[in-house]
């Protein structure tokens, strides 16, 4: 680490420390030339995988879109927006966990039908509608199939 003072490349970690939340290890340095010391912060940075888009173009990861996706699907259902939240934070620990530098949007897709058949059965069918773009009633139907062979959760209502 090099010192922010005299910038001489030698220091030493007096103190380490990790921070309240667990996110961070605060870490008291000395510089071995000037004496002065610093504090720094050392923190995980983790990168979501670029998004490839059925037509073809990559996109980085939105974590808007992925909420506006949830939030149409959801309109006026009883469902709570920490549920939500824990959704999004499902999708999004499922990508990083691929360890994927790229990930199809379509995997995307099947992960947020995957939440929403948990959260709300109705919400799921109106996803699949556009998502799986019906093109008639039977599509309907067979979606309905699907989704009433999945058990209902106690949890997905509002808190």
């Amino acid at each position: 680490m090099r010192c922010p003072f005299c910038k001489h490349t030698e220091t030493q970690v007096i103190d380490s420390r990790v921070s309240e939340e667990g996110e961070s290890i605060r870490r008291r340095r000395r510089c071995a030339d000037c004496k002065n010391r610093f504090t720094t912060y050392e923190t995980i940075v983790l990168r979501m995988p670029q998004i490839i888009k059925s037509n073809g173009p990559r996109e980085e990861f939105k974590e808007d879109k992925l909420r506006i996706g949830f939030t149409r699907a959801l309109h006026r259902r009883p469902v709570s927006a920490h549920l939500v939240d824990e959704s999004i934070r499902s999708v999004k620990n499922r990508l990083l966990a691929s360890g994927e530098r790229e990930v199809e949007s379509r995997k995307i897709g099947e992960l947020v039908m995957k939440e929403l058949s948990r959260l709300d059965k109705v919400a799921y069918i109106r996803f699949a509608s556009v998502y799986r773009d019906f093109q008639d009633a039977d599509d309907f139907q067979d979606a309905i199939a699907e989704v009433q062979r999945i058990p209902d959760l106690a949890i997905r209502k509002t808190d």
